[in-house]
């Protein structure tokens, strides 16, 4: 920051940087300037500095949610194209930017072919509700299962466990695509058990309900992992046909 000498300015800018507001004393000389320009009142100036500091802490704040949601890529629920996927209600999509249901511990469920826009939908909806300030994170159901079949190994599993029950959302992505053999199944059930009803988890899949059991392998298992996350869930079918793929064809035929 550019300080005019003045030992008071330094003197503030040394307690800024105590008292850790960065906000504060990097803008501290433009809004003092503004406020002796506009003959701002003192209350007025010190409720100026004040909104300045908290809107970035909600966007640091923001920032190292996002960070720790571990999003493979950047996707917003405002870049989905609604027109090429009808499927997919925006009424529907809308009210899942907010944080309630999360905060109900509801469960939602994507289910389509690929190309269809799950995971857009899923990190989409994962990001907005980062910035709402609830944490999240973001896995795929293979790159989980290993982590808790590496835990459970090193007699850590406990402790991972818990570690996901914490998390506010879950997005568990490339649900049902590899088939799990029973160990991996009950390590997958047991994340389900502890998140349910008290956090909320997304998964993303293209294997319909009546498939489910093809994954698992054991009817049981998979009939008590169907019901924990189907349980007062949102649906969104996505459809099958991909968008994707037709976007490769408009642009490798266009016009046709």
């Amino acid at each position: 920051m550019s300080l005019p000498g003045d030992p008071e300015d330094m003197l503030i800018d040394e307690a800024c940087r105590e008292l850790r507001l960065p906000a504060f004393r990097d803008r501290f000389i433009d809004l003092a300037t503004s406020a002796r320009r506009e003959q701002a009142t003192y209350k007025q100036f010190r409720l100026d500095m004040l909104q300045a500091e908290l809107a970035d802490r909600d966007l640091r704040r923001q920032q190292r949610l996002l960070r720790l949601a571990r999003f493979p890529r950047p996707k917003r629920l405002e870049g989905f194209d609604f027109e090429k996927n009808p499927n997919v209600t925006p009424e529907v999509v809308a009210d899942l930017k907010a944080p309630t249901w999360v905060r109900e511990g509801r469960p939602l469920v994507l289910i389509g072919d690929s190309g269809t826009g799950k995971s857009h939908l899923l990190i989409g909806i994962g990001t907005a509700i980062a910035e709402t300030g609830l944490s999240v994170r973001y896995t795929t159901t293979s790159a989980l299962v290993n982590e808790l079949a590496e835990a459970d190994a090193n007699r850590r599993l406990s402790s991972v466990i818990a570690r996901y029950g914490k998390i506010d959302l879950l997005c568990l992505d490339e649900f049902g695509y590899l088939n799990l053999d029973r160990k991996g199944a009950k390590l997958l059930f047991q994340i389900f058990t502890e998140r349910e009803e008290r956090k909320a988890t997304a998964v993303a899949t293209n294997s319909p309900f009546t498939e489910w059991d093809k994954t698992f392998g054991d009817a049981r298992l998979c009939a008590a992992i169907a019901d924990r996350i189907t349980f007062r869930c949102t649906l969104i079918q996505t459809g099958t046909e991909s968008y994707r793929f037709q976007a490769t064809q408009e642009s490798l035929f266009p016009g046709q």
